[in-house]
């Protein structure tokens, strides 16, 4: 690792483009962070989009095969791989926030958002050896390139990221995931069942990171949370909010019903 500030090393993480790579980038980085040998210092742009491997083939979301419930054993590859590729953009999604916005917060900022990065790293390594034991890998199957559509969109702006990505995207994950574990447990698949406990316990603590950024930026701007983060969805989110929603894991975020039930309940779904 040849990188000696932060910002530096959160682009290699962004430019490695082959899977085993951007793992062991985003290791390295948040163990560097974490001994102090990367300097605070933002003297690097990030790329506008991260290096990607040859497969999996990337699609619009309207043209992805349907998935299913996942009770076949080909319909729980789907969603695992599905999932992997989730966490695999998440692991970008991370390093850009740290790298592009930090300089923008305190420096905690970047310890929290490093953290969310290994995180995803380790999620993503999971569910790819959990593909791997089932006979398939991440790349056997196409994927949507949503998230980092995402990312672009707010590219201009930290708030508009925070609320759009953790706390829109990455919220939904907490609505549907405990339905995903009942369904691989019903057929007796525990062990992915127990990756996607473990995936879901940690993205509590990711939604509620941004949830906490999103609000110390508004606060030191002197913005009102609640209606910004309405107006930033609004904007910026080309999708929709969508109930059921998990009430209880979005609460144990800081994600109260305040910020998203009205975007629910006044036609925007």
């Amino acid at each position: 690792m040849n990188q000696t500030t932060i910002a530096q090393a959160c682009r290699a993480v962004l430019l490695a483009a082959e899977p085993r790579d951007k793992v062991r980038a985003a290791r390295e980085t948040a163990r560097a962070w974490r001994r102090g040998r990367l300097a605070h210092v933002f003297d690097v742009a990030m790329p506008d989009r991260p290096a990607r491997p040859d497969q999996p083939e990337l699609m619009p979301a309207s043209r992805m095969p349907k998935r299913g419930k996942g009770g076949s054993e080909r319909g729980r590859i789907a969603m695992l791989h599905a999932l992997a590729h989730i966490e695999f953009a998440a692991i970008d999604l991370a390093f850009d926030m740290a790298g592009r916005f930090g300089g923008a917060f305190p420096r905690a900022f970047v310890d929290d958002w490093i953290g969310v990065g290994a995180d995803e790293a380790m999620h993503f390594a999971l569910l790819d050896r959990r593909l791997n034991g089932l006979g398939a890998g991440y790349g056997s199957m196409p994927a949507h390139d949503g998230l980092w559509e995402a990312a672009e969109a707010t590219a201009h702006d930290p708030l508009a990221r925070l609320a759009v990505v953790p706390m829109v995207l990455e919220a939904r994950g907490l609505d549907v995931t405990p339905a995903t574990v009942a369904r691989f447990e019903a057929v007796g698949d525990v062990r992915s069942a127990a990756i996607l406990m473990r995936i879901f316990t940690d993205e509590i603590r990711h939604v509620g990171v941004g949830t906490k950024w999103f609000e110390r930026g508004c606060e030191s701007q002197g913005l009102a949370i609640v209606s910004h983060w309405q107006q930033l969805v609004r904007t910026h989110f080309r999708g929709s909010l969508k109930p059921p929603f998990n009430d209880s894991a979005r609460g144990q975020a800081g994600l109260s019903r305040d910020f998203y039930s009205a975007l629910a309940v006044k036609g925007y779904v």
